[in-house]
């Protein structure tokens, strides 16, 4: 058995302009589905989400999701997979993030062992191709071009990422085709639904914003966050649900380190009613700092501040 080396092929590349729209969600036929739809998973969406994911899937668009951390951008594309039954590929974005950890690499090892291998074999054997796609490891964004199904390709934290690998998800968004000089240029036959995510930690390009429909997010509204611990939190009561959102909103006001995202909220109204808490006061809400704020000085900014009219009581 002989190893031979690569020779580039482009039997496998498909025509992007013959590629069908497939990034529609075929549960969307408006933006009140979306906002129905979501809220049969327990994501309370309000109206701008459902406009903006009704759009993206009519024009086959990524949405770029910006906001503060735990606002709900992430669990967005999560509702949104358990809705339509896609699957999420998820690349989670980071500093030094190359082509090897989000578009593909090779798997030297197996290469390794059929190198080793070949040179027990006499010259009859089959010549092996190292760079076959049998040695190729698909990463998040093209194993999202090549999946034969309806996915839902989440770019989490886009705004970690450096100018040069930001430039990485530019080819995918502009032609949803991936090139590997070993084996040509792959495209997808079905498009992914694209959801980014981003911080707002530093600016994106121009280019890649271009590419995508925008959706700012900001931590909920009382009425919304009460809506959201009712729908997570089994057995709370209509009074507890407004007393912790009150709070949490009024904590989110005090310019701390870091606000209580959705989630913490949600963390704490499960902890009140497992302690069968029926109505807030200062000694509950302090009991519930650790839950809530995870930095010494807004623990201590808070806690001074309890008995402060921004801190509502039942």
């Amino acid at each position: 058995m002989r190893e031979r080396t690569a020779t580039p092929r482009t039997g496998i590349h498909v025509e992007s302009h013959d590629m069908p729209m497939n990034g529609v969600l075929q549960e969307v036929h408006s933006a009140d589905d979306v906002v129905a739809g979501l809220r049969t998973v327990d994501y309370i969406a309000d109206t701008a989400v459902g406009v903006t994911v009704h759009l993206a899937s009519r024009l086959g668009k990524p949405i770029l999701a910006e906001g503060p951390a735990g606002v709900g951008k992430t669990a967005l594309a999560k509702a949104l997979s358990a809705w339509t039954g896609r699957r999420i590929i998820r690349l989670q974005c980071h500093e030094g993030l190359d082509e090897s950890k989000a578009l593909y690499d090779w798997d030297y090892r197996r290469q390794l062992l059929h190198v080793q291998a070949a040179r027990f074999q006499d010259d009859a054997a089959p010549v092996i191709d190292l760079f076959d796609e049998s040695f190729l490891l698909p990463r998040p964004l093209l194993e999202s071009i090549r999946a034969e199904d309806d996915v839902i390709l989440l770019v989490d934290e886009v705004d970690r990422l450096d100018a040069e690998a930001e430039s990485l998800l530019l080819e995918v968004l502009s032609e949803f085709q991936v090139s590997v000089p070993e084996l040509g240029t792959m495209s997808a036959t079905k498009r992914p639904f694209v959801l980014l995510t981003s911080n707002d930690s530093r600016d994106l390009s121009e280019a890649l914003k271009r590419r995508c429909l925008y959706l700012p997010l900001d931590y909920p509204t009382v009425e919304r966050e009460r809506q959201i611990v009712r729908s997570q939190v089994s057995g709370i009561s209509e009074q507890l649900a407004d007393e912790v959102a009150r709070v949490v909103q009024a904590l989110r006001g005090m310019n701390l380190v870091k606000n209580p995202s959705i989630s913490e909220t949600v963390d704490w109204a499960r902890s009140l009613v497992l302690t069968n808490v029926d109505s807030m006061d200062a000694d509950i809400v302090a009991s519930g700092m650790p839950i809530l704020l995870k930095h010494r000085v807004d623990i201590a900014a808070a806690t001074s501040r309890l008995t402060d009219t921004t801190l509502p009581h039942a």
